[in-house]
Formats: C-alpha cells, sequence, structure tokens
C-alpha cells in the first residue's frame, strides 16, 4: 500500500494517497466549490486558503506537501467571520464578477487573524497575491477593513442593508448576490457536476500558419476510458462567428490554421486525468507555412491570404464637412502617428460551458456575455432552430468584452450530442489566452489641425486595426474608433478612414471600450 497523506480541512481530518494539486483534492474530492481554479499556475489567487495560519494558493501546494497541516477555507470560516464579511464586502461594494471574492476573503482573514487592526497598508500587502479585474482594489481593502473592525466590535452589521428595504435614490445599495459570491456558494459553471458528466478537450494547433496533413487519433481512441475524438467532418456546418461566420469549429485535415489555438479535433473522455493523456496521443502532421504577422504585412502585395476573400476584413468611412480645405486653412497643422497593442481581457474564470441533451434539443450551462448570440451560433453549426438550443449563464468570472464570443460553448454541445451525455470543457489558462479575442492592436496616422487661438478646425486620419485571425466584432468595434476618433471636442470637418485586416495574429473583437480607447 502506497503512503497517505493525512491533513486536517476545516476541522475534519482528511487523506488521501493521491499526490495531486491540493486544490484539485479540495475542489474534487471535497466538493469546496469556494476555492476557485483561476490559472492553476500560482498566478491569480482565486484558491487562496489559509495553511496554518497563512494565506497559500492551493494550486501550488501538493497533498504531499499539505500532510500533517490544518487547513481552512471559507467554508470552515466561523459564523461570526462570515457575516462579517458578507456584510462588509456588500457595504462597501467590494464584490462585482465574484471570482476572485473567496480568495481575497481568506487573505483577508490571515492578516487580521494576526494584526486584528491593520492599517491600509497592510491589508494591500496581504493582498498582493490576489488578482482582481473588477473592483480596482479599493473598495476590497475598505470591505477587509470594516471586516476587521466588526471583528474588533468597533463597528456593526445593519442588518436591513442587507434586506434592501430602504434601497433608493442617493442611498447604498447591497447587491442580491455579495452573500452567495463571499462565501463560495454561488455556482460558476466549473461549480455544477452532473450525474454522469464527462469531460472534452480540444487538441488546438501549435503553429498560426500551417497546413494539417493528417490527424491520427487511433492511439487515443484505443486509451480506456476515451469515448470518441471528434474531427471537422463530425461538424453539420463547420463555421461559427458573432456577426460574420468566418471561425472554423475545427480545422479540417488539409486546412490551414489561421492562429495558435484553432482547434483540430476534440477528445471526449470519462474523466480529466484521461482526457490529458488521450490528447497526447493524438498525432497531427503539419506544414508549417509562412504568418502573416501585421496588418502591414496583411496588406502588402502578394500577401498569403488568411481568408479566401482576402485580408480585409472590414472597412469604414466617417467624413463631415470638408477636412481637406479645413486642414489647408488652418494656422497650425500636426501629423503623428501611434500605435497601441493587443491587449488580453485577463478575466479571473476562465471560459467553462456544460451542455447536456435536453428535450428535443441540448441545453447548456456557461460563462457568457450574449446567450441569445451564443444559441444563434450554436444553431448556426448545427443547422437547428434556435429554439430547440436553451443557453443559461451560470455566474460569470469577468468578461469585459472576452466572453462575447463563443469558445466552449459550441464544442460542448457537438460532445454532449455525439455521447449523449453531460459534457464539460474547461479552458486552461494558457488555452484561453491563446483562444478567446483580444483588444485590437492598432496603428493610426492623425493629422489635426487649429486656428489661432487654438481652436481645431479639421481632422484627417486612416486607422488600421489588426483583427487576428478572425473577425469577431471587428466591423462594429472599428466604427467606434472611427466615429470617436474627433474625441470630446466640438469641429465640424473631418476624414477618417478605417480598415480592420485579417493576420495570423489571435483574433480581436470586443473590450471595454470598444474601439473607442485607441483611437
Amino acid at each position: 500500500m502506497g503512503e497517505l497523506y493525512s491533513f486536517t480541512v476545516n476541522g475534519n481530518v482528511y487523506e488521501t494517497a493521491q499526490d495531486k494539486p491540493l486544490l484539485r483534492f479540495l475542489r474534487d474530492d471535497l466538493g469546496l466549490r469556494s476555492v476557485k481554479d483561476g490559472c492553476s499556475e500560482g498566478a491569480c489567487g482565486t484558491c487562496t486558503i489559509i495553511v496554518d495560519g497563512k494565506a497559500v494558493r492551493s494550486c501550488v501546494l501538493s497533498t504531499k506537501r499539505a500532510a500533517g497541516k490544518s487547513i481552512v477555507t471559507t467554508e470552515g470560516l466561523s459564523e461570526r467571520e462570515k457575516e462579517a464579511f458578507v456584510y462588509a464586502f456588500g457595504a462597501m461594494g467590494s464584490v462585482q464578477c465574484g471570482f476572485c471574492t473567496p480568495g481575497m476573503v481568506m487573505a483577508g482573514k490571515a492578516l487580521i487573524d494576526r494584526n486584528p487592526n491593520p492599517a491600509e497598508d497592510d491589508i494591500k500587502q496581504a493582498i498582493v497575491g490576489n488578482i482582481c479585474r473588477c473592483t480596482g482594489y479599493k473598495k476590497i481593502i475598505e470591505g477587509i477593513g470594516l471586516a476587521a473592525a466588526i471583528l474588533r466590535g468597533e463597528a456593526v452589521i445593519e442588518k436591513k442593508l442587507e434586506d434592501g428595504r430602504d434601497f433608493g435614490v442617493g442611498e447604498r445599495a447591497f447587491r442580491i448576490d455579495v452573500r452567495e459570491k463571499v462565501l463560495g456558494y454561488g455556482e460558476y459553471v466549473d461549480d455544477v457536476v452532473m450525474e454522469g458528466m464527462v469531460h472534452a478537450s480540444a487538441v488546438r494547433s501549435k503553429y498560426p500558419r500551417a497546413r494539417v496533413l493528417d490527424i491520427d487519433v487511433s492511439e487515443a481512441l484505443s486509451l480506456p476510458g476515451v469515448l470518441g475524438v471528434l474531427t471537422a467532418e463530425d461538424v453539420p456546418n463547420n463555421k461559427v462567428g458573432h456577426i460574420q461566420q468566418d471561425w472554423d469549429v475545427m480545422i479540417a485535415k488539409g486546412g490551414v490554421t489561421r492562429c495558435v489555438g484553432d482547434a483540430i479535433c476534440l477528445v471526449i473522455a470519462e474523466n480529466e486525468d484521461i482526457l490529458a493523456r488521450a490528447k497526447k496521443l493524438v498525432k497531427i502532421d503539419y506544414e508549417e507555412l509562412e504568418p502573416v504577422r501585421s496588418v502591414y504585412e496583411a496588406k502588402a502585395p502578394g500577401a498569403p491570404l488568411v481568408h479566401e476573400k482576402g485580408n480585409l476584413c472590414q472597412s469604414r468611412h466617417v467624413t463631415r464637412g470638408d477636412a481637406k480645405k479645413a486642414l489647408a486653412e488652418s494656422k497650425y497643422v500636426v501629423t503623428r502617428s501611434y500605435s497601441t497593442p493587443f491587449t488580453e481581457h485577463a478575466f479571473l474564470e476562465p471560459e467553462c460551458a456544460l451542455a447536456f441533451p435536453y428535450k428535443d434539443g441540448v441545453k447548456v450551462y456557461t460563462s457568457d456575455q450574449g446567450v441569445y448570440d451564443t444559441r444563434k451560433e450554436i444553431s448556426i453549426m448545427l443547422g437547428w432552430e434556435p429554439e430547440r438550443i436553451v443557453v443559461e449563464n451560470k455566474l460569470v468570472g469577468g468578461g469585459f468584452g472576452g466572453k462575447e464570443d463563443v469558445s466552449a460553448q459550441h464544442i460542448a454541445v457537438l460532445a454532449a450530442l455525439s455521447v449523449g451525455r453531460p459534457v464539460k470543457v474547461k479552458f486552461s489558462r494558457s488555452e484561453s489566452i491563446a483562444f478567446h479575442p483580444k483588444r485590437h492592436a492598432m496603428e493610426g496616422r492623425f493629422t489635426l489641425g487649429c486656428d489661432e487661438n487654438g481652436i481645431f478646425t479639421g481632422l484627417d486620419c486612416e486607422i488600421y486595426f489588426d483583427t487576428g485571425a478572425y473577425a469577431s466584432l471587428c466591423g462594429p468595434v472599428l466604427e467606434r474608433a472611427c466615429t470617436h476618433s474627433v474625441a470630446p471636442y466640438c469641429y465640424q470637418n473631418t476624414d477618417i478612414r478605417g480598415f480592420g485586416y485579417y493576420t495570423n495574429n489571435p483574433p480581436a473583437g470586443a473590450f471595454r471600450g470598444f474601439g473607442v480607447c485607441q483611437s
């Protein structure tokens, strides 16, 4: 018999013979859903717990290394502590998407246990390993400070605030989802477990541009516990897309990849361990091709075509008055070129979807910014009427535009319909970064004129957006970049031209500001 690792969790002693990340034991074996999996790389802090009095990220601590230690999760807080944190975080507005919140609470508790009256700098230091993408930290710091004051007996819980009877204009509001998010029992998709549930994941391209010569799934299919491997041939309509259906569900044999992260095949297995092993057994032969790296390469004569119809995805032309004449008559004229990079949304909850056969169709639990758009895209992929598809949002752990496009939802549906069972598809952090659309990289040249008093008279500008491998929301984002290039000033002569080009970079789409930030 192998070695047993024994430790205490929330006052109870547990043993396991498996040496695996403590995060996985707490979530999968003990069902402690407050311990969130944001990255599994020790980078984000969503899985923070307390180990022997110290805040620790559970994804980097193994069950073997936890042996003999005392562990506390949000579920193990005393009732007094739970009420203090619920009220404090609600009253201070510390909770938004909520995915980081239990980890913040545990970092706060570890601090308060050793320092019941922490200063603001103490709180900042205590949560230095915990990322939040919603609040900007100020409200979280205030929430931990108020929780400490309540636990010291220097502040009181006003029950009527959470009850919400006195809400009104100019009054503080207590979000209705504060309690479930602070205590960690609110359901995000990855927290849902269904009877008979299995797992699926895509094998993705290693190259931004390469021809897929062969896909050999025989070894993966022969592995016990593998339920199936799907390829492009198994997709009724192998195209999805928010507005333009240009995004391949999977790249077919003989097809050419458009970015790192393109799905080649979809493996379905009984559990995540078998799934990980099976994906490594899939053999893909590539012919690596020269990628299109930038807008300038994309619009160059003879450039490789990212899509058959050409590399220009979208264009816009916005004019008012006579910009050429206004600039010619301006006292001063200045021309400058600017560039902005791709930007990652870095939402804390990686993409996840759980699909299962439902009535005469399918239902999918999702982390989504547009359930009706998701239903539309799934219906296009399947060739079904939308009414046969039900899309239900669970709690969404951040989005900022990065969860407007389908990601895990449609492939979870394909897998569920293939095996007739509930199927969960969960992205790793690296998979998420490779796959979902970013803020567009921009190159722009702006010519601005003014009179002798410095009053703007006219603008001429040309904007180039790198929309990456797929269109996503290139058109609407480009349009807003053009219409807002004049900034918040009143002048009547403008000539603004915008172009969005396909490249072999990661796709680009919606992001806070929707194109306006760039221009």
